[in-house]
């Protein structure tokens, strides 16, 4: 299934993609695309409603962020092998984790605001998580029972204050706007190999990343296995898995985002994004 949200920001309302493209109301089986509406009792609810009863959503609405509630949002560094070539960093030898701000999660299609004071923000598309139940101490063989599905995530990063002024590496990546998730959660019965994915990042048009969740250094059941090791994911938490290369801060000479631009970005079967890029104008 894609599932997903719509409506304004902080009033969308759960949904699902049918057969034709069309949003199918959701509000009737579940009340948000969160918490216990992601647990496999709920999915196989709804996987087993009759879609082409569900209302159809009439015009054009906003797609917001394809999860609510998201309580962490874990991201892993450095995971894809020509990614951690081009900043020329050794291999890890265990995940590199660090955090998002869930206050940083908004939909796929809205602004991406330059931090105030920024002059290196930077694009990464990756594959992300959404887990669909509590998960401690997760056997590797059995993480996906845990997973409710699939989204994009574009890990927008400000490298100054990432890299250069101390400290841990979240003060570059929990920025507002910095987190933006879908357009749709994607159950995992809709991709036939999630270590097979190709990834494409464009801006203004002009290809910056090609690369396939195939280059991943941990893949998708090694991290959740091992990230529930040191914390408990609740449902609805999200880990994003790391960019292939292409990235700004990568190129030669570094290139990185301006007011204007527009980043366009997608994952096989998990649909595409696009975003402008707009300037700090205050709170």
């Amino acid at each position: 299934m894609k599932l997903v949200r719509y409506g304004a920001h902080g009033s969308e309302e759960p949904g699902l993609i049918d057969a034709d493209g069309n949003i199918r109301a959701l509000g009737e089986i579940i009340p948000e695309l969160a918490d216990e509406a992601l647990s496999p009792d709920s999915l196989r609810e709804i996987a087993g409603a009759d879609h082409t009863l569900l209302p159809i959503v009439d015009g054009s609405p906003r797609i917001g962020a394809c999860v609510g509630y998201v309580g962490n949002f874990v991201a892993v560094g450095l995971n894809y092998a020509d990614h951690a070539a081009e900043t020329g960093a050794a291999i890890p030898t265990e995940p590199i984790l660090f955090n998002k701000a869930p206050s940083c999660i908004v939909g796929p299609y809205d602004d991406i605001v330059l931090p105030k004071g920024s002059v290196k923000t930077d694009w990464e598309v990756e594959l992300a998580i959404v887990m669909g139940s509590r998960a401690s101490y997760v056997d590797e063989a059995d993480a996906l029972d845990y997973v409710a599905g699939f989204c994009i995530c574009h890990d927008v990063s400000e490298r100054t204050f990432q890299i250069e002024r101390g400290g841990q590496w979240m003060k570059g990546k929990g920025c507002p706007t910095f987190g933006p998730l879908g357009p749709w959660l994607v159950t995992a019965d809709e991709i036939a190999d999630l270590q097979k994915l190709d990834m494409w990042l464009d801006v203004n048009g002009e290809r910056m990343q090609t690369g396939s969740t195939a280059t991943m250094i941990f893949g998708v059941k090694h991290l959740v296995s091992y990230i529930s090791q040191f914390m408990v994911l609740e449902a609805g938490d999200v880990i994003t898995t790391g960019t292939p290369p292409g990235v700004g801060m990568g190129k030669k000479p570094q290139r990185f985002l301006k007011a204007g631009d527009v980043v366009a970005l997608g994952i096989a079967g998990l649909g595409e994004q696009r975003s402008r890029v707009v300037a700090y104008r205050g709170s």
